[in-house]
This record gives structure tokens, sequence and C-alpha cells, in this order.
């Protein structure tokens, strides 16, 4: 009987998804390599085999993070091109990153915890900077695809509207995560168009 031949990039795919849901289950001080092999179920030797150390699995898990929510927000970047109004595509290239359905409030979730560990872990520092930078880098792009579309007030500093939309996407994942019952799906959606309509 021939060995199983196990697909090592499948296999580090499926500890960072056990990754995830300890973090979103428990938090991040709780994705010891022993918590997540069990929830993987896969023996604590098997994760060593694959990661170098507890950090190389988390960091892992987080670029993980960053590739699975800049893919859906890349497959949606495309409707922002040949329309006439897009505040709408806008809106909903934006609302991909707010925690408005399980899978993005999940995600909303483990961005917060991981953020919030790289306060005191120097080693996510520099990935939770990729996050931070990466919403700006989108509300810019939508910004300046409508100003140039002539779909908000002219002579709009997108620089500065930029931090500005950022901010309040910030607001919004955090009051989402933390107050679900009181910032709702429905009510971030209209705070988010209601901010979009508001720069013309």
């Amino acid at each position: 009987m021939s060995p199983r031949v196990v697909d090592p990039v499948a296999r580090r795919q499926a500890v960072a998804e056990a990754v995830f849901r300890v973090v979103v289950r428990d938090g991040v001080e709780q994705a010891s390599l022993r918590n997540v092999a069990e929830e993987a179920g896969l023996a604590i030797g098997s994760i060593r085999h694959y990661f170098d150390s507890h950090d190389d699995m988390i960091i892992f898990a987080v670029e993980a993070l960053i590739q699975s929510i800049d893919q859906r927000v890349m497959d949606h970047v495309g409707s922002l091109a040949d329309r006439t109004d897009l505040r709408r595509p806008a809106e909903r290239v934006l609302a991909e990153v707010l925690p408005l359905d399980e899978r993005r409030r999940d995600e909303a979730v483990l961005w917060l915890a991981f953020a919030t560990a790289a306060r005191t872990r120097p080693s996510l520092r520099p990935h939770a900077e990729r996050l931070y930078d990466g919403l700006r880098r989108l509300c810019h792009r939508a910004l300046t695809v409508m100003a140039a579309s002539g779909t908000v007030a002219s002579g709009l500093d997108v620089e500065l509207e930029s931090e500005r939309l950022a901010s309040l996407l910030n607001g919004l994942t955090v009051d989402g995560v933390l107050h679900p019952d009181r910032v709702t799906p429905d009510l971030t959606v209209s705070l988010l168009r209601r901010h979009l309509d508001s720069l013309r």
C-alpha cells in the first residue's frame, strides 16, 4: 500500500483556516500550535512539519486573510469601469470590506484580532500595516475613478477624502463587529451610501 501523498499547499491552507476558526471563536491568544492542530484534526507534529514556529503559522494565516480579501475585492473592481454614475459600483466594491454577512463579519473579526495583536507582537506589524494600507489604496482608487468620471464634486481632495473614507470604513467595521445588533448591515450600507452621496 503506497503512502498517501499530501498536498503541502492545501495542508498549509487548511491550517490557516483552522487558525481563522480558533481566532474568530476564542481570540488570537488561543491560537496555539496545539489548539490549531486539534481544530484542524492533525497531530501537532504535522503543524510543525509545515511551519517553523507559532509565529510562522500566524503570519501565514494573516497573509492568507489578506490574499482572500484582496482577491474578492479585485473581482469587484472591474465594476468601476465604463459606468456613468459610479456611486453604486463604488459602494459595492467598498462594501466588500464591511461586516455585512457571516463571511465578511468573520474576516472583520480576524482583521481586528490580528491588528490588535500586532500592537504587542512586532512580527505581525508589517502584515497589519499591509491591511491598513490596502484599505486606503482601495478608497483612493474608488474616489480617483469617481473623480475622473465627474460623479463627485470637482476639485475634491482625493487624498484627504480617501483618509476620511477609510476612517469611516474602519469605524463601521469595528462597530459592526462589537455592536452587531445596533450597527446592522442595513445601517452600515446606508451610512456608506450617505457618505458617497455627500461627495457630489
